[in-house]
């Protein structure tokens, strides 16, 4: 590998691109390039290594250096930021700021992801818009009715009886509001029929991952959560421990001390914010359901949930749980129950 380090600052149309060396950060060159002159540059320099800002397109072109030849690293925007010098933000600025960052002795990467990963992200992402989407749909729906005086509680369950409702011939409504409240409804049936097309997708994939279906011997983690973590989650060795991996994700309380004396607030909500939310839910439908799932009153979830409100119990269950989905990443292990592992 060459001594070479490249900063570059993507854009739509051109690239900012700076190459230093790495022992001294001395700056070589610096470039102004359209997306096809990088393109034809980058596979004529000595293997190097490249640096981008985990940002649009970032995954791709790290994949495309790696395939010239070249080691590709992501770093976090938010950590290239303090390296920006002041009152000039630029492109020039940008790249350079990438170098300088990518040379700190303890800067965190972010592990490119691949193709079959981004491929999964957006079929999540895309269930996850339709979901907004036909939310929208449904609050606009129930705004409408409740103007007219018709009032209905809030979730996707009550649709039914809005359909109902408009669909009445006893109904109240005049003729332009139950057109509209139609229109509605049938934006609603669409989303709902896409979405659960890429439910039904999303579980055929769970199947057929190797991890996801490791992933679900996990209490509470179902296809969803199993297949955010394979393909939003970065790599599981650039984390010391389970808990640095709950961290990321937020599920740690932030920390506001001083003078010695420690005080913690609510959870950070740092990091991927759809893992966390999932592992959330799953955490919740375990407390909620502790019956069937079998939890003694005597087991961690049952003592705890005598001292504390539910949702913390459940934040510190989903913190848990991440600290699990970590280490059985980690040892290719599926999930084993404590309290079987220690009958046995």
């Amino acid at each position: 590998m060459n001594d070479m380090i490249i900063g570059v600052d993507l854009a739509k149309s051109v690239f900012q691109v700076h190459g230093a060396l790495m022992a001294t950060g001395e700056i070589q060159f610096k470039k102004k390039l359209t997306r096809e002159q990088f393109r034809v540059f980058m596979p004529k320099l000595a293997p190097s290594v490249v640096i981008f800002e985990a940002c649009g397109s970032a995954n791709y072109w790290a994949g495309q250096m790696e395939a010239m030849g070249h080691q590709a690293k992501l770093i976090a925007p938010q950590l290239v930021r303090p390296f920006v010098k002041r009152h000039k933000k630029n492109d020039a600025a940008d790249a350079d700021a990438i170098i300088i960052a990518a040379r700190q002795p303890e800067m965190l990467f972010v592990t490119p992801k691949t193709v079959h990963q981004q491929a999964r992200a957006a079929l999540f992402r895309g269930r996850e818009r339709l979901i907004r989407q036909r939310t929208e749909n449904v609050n606009a729906l129930r705004a409408i009715l409740y103007e007219h005086g018709h009032v209905f509680p809030i979730g996707i369950g009550h649709i039914k009886r809005m359909q109902d409702l408009v669909e009445s011939e006893a109904c109240d409504l005049c003729g332009i509001v139950r057109e509209e409240s139609r229109d509605l409804l049938a934006q609603i049936a669409e989303k709902t029929a896409r979405i659960t097309s890429r439910d039904k997708k999303l579980k055929e994939l769970a199947a057929q991952s190797d991890t996801a279906r490791r992933l679900q011997t996990l209490p509470g983690v179902g296809p969803l959560t199993a297949l955010a973590v394979e393909a939003l989650a970065p790599d599981m060795s650039q984390f010391k421990r389970g808990r640095d991996f709950a961290a990321w994700l937020g599920l740690v309380p932030r920390q506001h001390s001083s003078g010695g004396k420690e005080r913690l607030r609510r959870i950070s909500k740092a990091g991927q914010a759809d893992i966390r939310r999932l592992l959330i839910i799953g955490a919740m439908s375990r407390i909620i359901g502790r019956a069937r799932h079998k939890i003694p009153a005597e087991s961690w979830i049952g003592r705890i949930l005598e001292r504390k409100p539910k949702m913390l119990v459940g934040i510190a269950l989903a913190n848990k749980m991440a600290r699990q989905i970590w280490a059985m990443l980690m040892k290719n292990e599926d999930y084993r129950d404590p309290a079987l592992a220690a009958t046995a």
